[in-house]
């Protein structure tokens, strides 16, 4: 049996996606759409250079997400579709994939858009779709591990999510490279952590309570609150567990220069002073985006879920570390496999039929024991250790 998908966005993460899903997601036909087809097309190209001898067809579109003619054609016809575009498209979308019959998921980062992705569980449910949110790395591959260690303790207490995009090496004035949207970065270090303490949510304000990690060869790393980390974990396990957090990593001294920075308003949208008006937000994107690329410097992913309860009557705590480095051989960052892969097998899940009409969470949706056991088919690897 093959599939049909359709992945909105084909730079950076959308090729990704369709790299794994014409690999290991029997893939027959994939459809890239993007608002530039110029960009679409390089993926294609790409993509039939990457894997000669696959049997899956490339088709690049032309797409606006915003407008819903074009969205709509896109997703027709196809068994999923996945958005790798800005998150705040993603809450339309699902509906336009509700009304074209095609699954659908998205890489997420904003629990309130989440949120409204899933009001539309009677639609999906009654259209014979399913919509999972949040499927990338953090939100996404974190929780999915969370979801293992919950599902094979006899009681989970506690659940602890650190994980980080970053340089092999600190470099230059944040020690940090730009490794996926400026937006989507912006968006993390913004608002508040939805947590679970003491069995209750709570909201923890970003860039806060910063902890030290020790990973060895790299060093002692920096983690920090960050908002969408958790998705909708503390309120899927609200009164089952007593923890869930979440906090993203970064070099040391990156946390103080970016709490200096919102401090003097430089991620405001807008800014009034001596009667003229500014768009600080604007201007950093521009220095993000033109200083903090560093080409030459390849880019690492961390993810360390820590899963604290009990087994037969014993403690046990369960430690999922995952280490994804660029791969030489296709071209693909770290931010991007770690991010994509897991993803796409949440794709291959759906076409698959084995997760269920209806919008809900991935931590309840996708069968957590058996996406754990197929992620080493779409090269992602866990090293788990128990004590």
């Amino acid at each position: 049996m093959t599939f049909s998908y359709t992945v909105l966005g084909a730079g950076r993460q959308g090729a990704a996606l369709a790299y794994d899903l014409a690999k290991n997601g029997e893939a027959s036909r994939i459809v890239l759409a993007d608002a530039d087809e110029r960009v679409a097309h390089a993926a294609a190209k790409r993509l039939k250079k990457l894997l000669p001898k696959t049997r899956c067809e490339f088709v690049a579109r032309r797409c606006d997400v915003s407008k819903a003619t074009d969205a709509c054609g896109a997703m027709r016809g196809s068994d999923v579709t996945l958005s790798a575009v800005p998150y705040r498209f993603n809450a339309e979308l699902a509906a336009r994939a509700v009304q074209a019959k095609s699954s659908f998921l998205d890489l997420g980062g904003n629990t309130n858009v989440v949120r409204a992705e899933l009001a539309l569980h009677a639609k999906a449910k009654k259209a014979g779709v399913s919509i999972v949110p949040d499927c990338g790395l953090a939100p996404g591959l974190g929780n999915h591990l969370a979801a293992h260690g919950v599902a094979v303790l006899d009681r989970a207490e506690h659940v602890h999510v650190r994980c980080g995009g970053l340089p092999e090496e600190p470099v230059g004035p944040l020690a940090y490279k730009l490794v996926f949207n400026f937006d989507g970065l912006i968006n993390e270090y913004s608002g508040v952590g939805e947590f679970l303490r003491g069995g209750k949510r709570v909201d923890v304000p970003t860039l806060g309570e910063v902890e030290e990690l020790d990973f060895g060869k790299l060093g002692v790393l920096e983690a920090a609150v960050t908002s969408g980390g958790t998705s909708t974990c503390p309120e899927t396990w609200k009164g089952a567990l007593k923890t869930y957090d979440y906090k993203t990593l970064r070099y040391p001294g990156h946390w103080d220069v970016i709490r200096a920075l919102f401090g003097i308003g430089a991620f405001e949208h807008e800014l009034v002073h001596g009667g003229r008006e500014y768009e600080p937000r604007a201007t950093l994107r521009a220095l993000f985006e033109s200083t903090l690329d560093f080409p030459r410097v390849r880019d690492i992913v961390l993810l360390r879920t820590i899963v604290i309860g009990k087994r037969k009557g014993k403690r046990v705590t369960l430690q999922y570390d995952v280490f994804e480095r660029q791969d030489p051989k296709t071209g693909f960052t770290a931010m991007e496999r770690g991010t994509a892969f897991p993803a796409a097998l949440v794709a291959h899940f759906q076409a698959r039929k084995l997760v269920a009409p209806g919008a809900r969470p991935l931590e309840v949706s996708v069968p957590a024991v058996q996406y754990y056991e197929e992620l080493p088919r779409h090269d992602i690897w866990v090293e788990l250790r128990e004590r």
